[in-house]
């Protein structure tokens, strides 16, 4: 039976793919920071499809963590067929910041985890075969501060995999999704109302596109029609035309912070 591991596969578009998963009959390993949550998502996937679900409470800004998960990687025992790297949140201290915490533990989690886990699932896979899915983002083309840069580093780190894996049996897939309705906004203080209703995605989606992209060997997967016309377009547009938009991005999520903490103080 085939055995996925997903980062983040407690919630959002992680749940998505371990429930999209479990329905296609793999076993799972789900890693994530908190026991509880792991607990009640372990029994709730065993429970409706009879599969075995392993957990690990990690977590991925802790070095020391990162290595139990490569030693799960590692073990010939007990091979993986997929990796899901898509453990993520959202950064919006400013670049200019004295106080670089925040981005560090972002690169932490979202940078080199993904380097360190990837790259032991190709060493792996390597010969026998195997998918690995980054989660990326479609501010992969923005220029929106931290996040989209570290989006953007894990989309090329994604391809560049790919290309060094070329003949191995081992594919890599960057997805890309647009907005997406999951608990990530509310974590990141941000108000749904702010982007119109059609840009939303919902987590199902990504993650079957996603799914669908890795099987057919897809090295970047842009879930929805809709975003990857977005996506072309944003791709042909001038450098200049990119920060115009990026700039408008960044404003309006400010001005949804500071509305949302008055809400917040009214309450």
């Amino acid at each position: 039976m085939a055995t996925a591991l997903i980062t983040g596969g407690t919630s959002g578009i992680g749940a998505a793919f371990a429930r999209q998963l479990a329905a296609r009959g793999y076993d799972l390993v789900l890693v994530a920071r908190d026991p509880d949550r792991l607990k009640a998502s372990a029994d709730e996937l065993h429970a409706a499809s009879g599969i075995h679900v392993e957990t690990m409470s990690v977590d991925l800004a802790d070095r020391a963590d990162v290595a139990r998960v490569v030693a799960r990687i590692d073990d010939p025992e007990r091979p993986l067929d997929l990796l899901i790297n898509n453990a993520g949140f959202g950064v919006h201290t400013p670049l200019t910041s004295v106080d670089t915490s925040h981005h560090e533990h972002a690169f932490e989690v979202m940078c080199r985890a993904v380097l360190v886990l990837g790259g032991a699932a190709g060493r792996s896979m390597a010969g026998r075969g195997g998918s690995i899915i980054n989660v990326s983002s479609l501010q992969t083309y923005l220029a929106t501060g931290s996040y989209a840069a570290i989006k953007a580093w894990v989309t090329s780190f994604s391809q560049g995999l790919a290309v060094e894996l070329r003949g191995s049996g081992v594919t890599v897939t960057a997805v890309l999704p647009g907005w997406v309705r999951t608990e990530w906004h509310e974590r990141a203080g941000m108000r749904r109302s702010s982007v119109p209703d059609f840009l939303w995605s919902d987590p199902e989606t990504v993650a079957r596109a996603a799914l669908r992209d890795a099987r057919r060997g897809r090295v970047v997967s842009i879930p929805t029609v809709r975003y990857r016309m977005i996506g072309w377009f944003v791709r042909h547009l001038p450098l200049r035309t990119i920060r115009s938009i990026s700039a408008s991005i960044s404003s309006s999520r400010t001005t949804d912070s500071e509305q949302s903490s008055v809400t917040s103080e009214k309450r």
